[in-house]
């Protein structure tokens, strides 16, 4: 008999929808970053030119649950609150988040404590921009780009955005148009960094070139790793900050989700073959790899992957959701785990020594990953 998941466990962020070899790949990888980046204080990081937390906050799910229950309103606000009294001050959102929802609770939750955060916000999705309807498909026309952030800015009640990102890459738009969209928004002071997500390495090159990114978001976890086979290396390379969303796996990294767990009708997870139960039973080694460190290193499962995904690179900031006031407690206190440097080549050594099963995603979301921007005419 199987338990569905209870809606008072863990809900991470999600969007929508090559192994790392050895120990010393990560040293490497870490060196490489370092080059790079701009020193930040402590419990810092920089994203580009962009000083965040060390940790972050998504709050995708503020508006509805992966369980699509609605959270308490008022409770999410506590939640954002109590994240930048602890110092998390990066919260990352998206219009497409609701839609339109989820903008409009953080900017409740904020008006106040404006000044103490960055607001990371995004564009890209074919969502009406009076009725939040979402329709099929991308849409980054330039002109399209700046009434939707004259929205963002309404809905999160704020005069600008510190870091708005490309949602997904439209493959009708050359990148250098969506570049120049944001450079106009910037000349007017509404937009201050910008990022893109998920899109392919030499679309990622040519924005850089075009407008300085500050930092990719992109799914990375121990559950998926596809990030160190080249795009983090190229992040590092110009300077780029890199944010991974589903830090814990979509919960999985937790160990909330075990081979008795259904999940609930709408729930993204029961449509990611990596949850199958003839992929998910292959996939729990890595549950068990995070509770043998938690145990070793008195912390909690998923404490153990989110300090992995710091311990990556100096410009690496998980972004963690969650609508439960002890899971964002947990979550924050990863920043006090850490590990030797031995430490960290023997559990790197050990994670990629897992090969995890199944699709990260359906394919209808998959084909919005790695495009490539057309050319310029």
């Amino acid at each position: 008999m199987t338990d569905p998941i209870n809606p008072t466990r863990r809900s991470i962020l999600t969007a929508g929808a090559a192994a790392l070899a050895l120990g010393g790949l990560s040293a490497t990888r870490t060196a490489a970053q370092a080059t790079n980046a701009v020193s930040a204080p402590q419990g810092r990081r920089m994203l580009g030119a962009l000083e965040v937390s060390a940790i972050g906050l998504g709050v995708q799910n503020h508006s509805r649950t992966f369980h699509t229950t609605i959270p308490n309103r008022a409770e999410m606000h506590k939640i954002v609150r109590t994240a930048v009294d602890q110092g998390v001050t990066f919260i990352d959102t998206a219009e497409v988040y609701g839609p339109h929802e989820s903008e409009r609770i953080l900017g409740e939750a904020t008006g106040t404590i404006r000044d103490q955060i960055q607001i990371a916000t995004k564009f890209g999705f074919n969502v009406d921009l009076e009725t939040g309807e979402w329709a099929p498909g991308l849409i980054s026309d330039p002109s399209h780009i700046k009434r939707a952030v004259e929205g963002s800015l309404q809905r999160l009640r704020t005069d600008r955005i510190d870091l708005l990102y490309q949602h997904r890459v439209d493959p009708t738009v050359p990148i250098e148009d969506v570049a120049g969209a944001v450079r106009d928004l910037m000349d007017e002071g509404k937009v201050l960094h910008w990022g893109l997500s998920e899109m392919g390495p030499n679309t990622l090159r040519r924005a850089h070139a075009e407008l300085p990114v500050a930092a990719v978001q992109n799914e990375y976890s121990m559950l998926w790793r596809g990030p160190e086979n080249g795009l983090l290396a190229l992040c590092a390379e110009l300077g780029i900050g890199f944010v991974p969303f589903s830090p814990l796996g979509y919960g999985f990294l937790t160990g909330a989700i075990d081979m008795g767990t259904s999940f609930a009708p709408g729930d993204f997870r029961a449509n990611t073959s990596r949850m199958d139960p003839e992929h998910r039973e292959a996939n729990l080694a890595l549950v068990e790899l995070v509770k043998a460190w938690a145990t070793r290193k008195n912390a909690a499962p998923g404490q153990i992957a989110l300090a992995w995904l710091m311990a990556q690179g100096p410009s690496i900031v998980p972004i963690p959701g969650t609508t439960q006031m002890p899971h964002l407690l947990e979550n924050n206190a990863a920043r006090d785990v850490s590990f030797s440097q031995a430490e960290l080549a023997e559990l790197n050594a050990q994670v990629a020594a897992i090969d995890v099963q199944g699709a990260r995603m359906p394919p209808m979301v998959a084909e919005w990953s790695d495009v490539e921007a057309p050319a310029q005419g």
